[in-house]
């Protein structure tokens, strides 16, 4: 559906820092049919991606500098926000850490891209002419995003700071699972990082929507991705995996069945 207005606190953008931009751009379009529209930009091309015309996210080669510094490619989700300047002050008064910016994306907005006290890094946005995404809820666009971390009580003290979320607490098959909320709307979750996680970093993970999890899973690696965790049912959600794309960022895709 069209969207033309988000609130504070929803995840309003996403964003890949590719290690390679041409392959992401192949795959991507592959996967989910997305356009890719570049345009240039004083550090090089930023490409937006579409669904008929309309905006959904973008897409950029990561410098070299920042390459050598050791980023890799990763998605990141942005979340909307009234004031900007007056939300960073609310993340760092919380413990967390701004990144980069703020500043100013033409007459489109003002963003910054932060970190929270356990290092999950995320975006702020406050638009001006851009909204955001313009498509959600349906096929192939962002639908849900997730925390990871290994403090979760900390991350219930800071983004409800930051953006006022709700938090629900629930139980899935056992495990502990923080359901983030603005007003009504369930914009997201939150899990526990257990031994089993190893090293990785806490960070946020985004989830687009599709049809059949089944074939789309069959359909990343013919286009030369890599599953990591096979498609799995989550009871009265639906069906999910979670994806590496040739370059190495990290995604999930989900066929929502609720109350299936």
């Amino acid at each position: 559906m069209k969207v033309d207005q988000y609130f504070q606190g929803q995840p309003c953008w996403m964003e890949l820092a590719s290690l390679d931009i041409d392959a992401s751009k192949q795959f991507y379009k592959a996967l989910f049919g997305w356009e890719v529209v570049d345009m240039p930009i004083p550090q090089g091309t930023y490409s937006m991606l579409a669904i008929d015309g309309d905006d959904i996210g973008a897409m950029y080669q990561l410098p070299e500098e920042m390459i050598a510094n050791g980023d890799t490619t990763q998605w990141t989700v942005y979340f909307a926000v009234e004031n900007l300047d007056a939300s960073l002050v609310d993340v760092t008064g919380a413990g967390g850490t701004l990144l980069i910016g703020p500043h100013d994306v033409g007459e489109a907005g003002r963003m910054a891209i932060v970190q929270d006290p356990e290092g999950a890094r995320f975006a702020l946005w406050q638009a001006k002419n851009h909204i955001g995404a313009q498509r959600a809820a349906e096929t192939h666009t962002l639908c849900w995003v997730e925390l990871a971390c290994r403090d979760p009580e900390e991350a219930k003290q800071f983004y409800p700071h930051v953006f006022g979320w709700g938090v629900r607490d629930s139980n899935m098959e056992g495990m502990d699972y923080t359901e983030w909320q603005v007003g009504s709307q369930d914009i997201g979750g939150m899990m526990a990082m257990t031994q089993e996680w190893g090293d990785m970093p806490a960070h946020w993970m985004i989830y687009f929507t599709v049809d059949d999890c089944d074939s789309k899973v069959k359909q990343v690696e013919e286009f030369g991705g890599k599953v990591c965790v096979p498609s799995t049912d989550i009871p009265n959600v639906g069906r999910f995996a979670v994806i590496n794309d040739p370059s190495g960022g990290f995604f999930s895709i989900i066929e929502l069945r609720m109350g299936n």
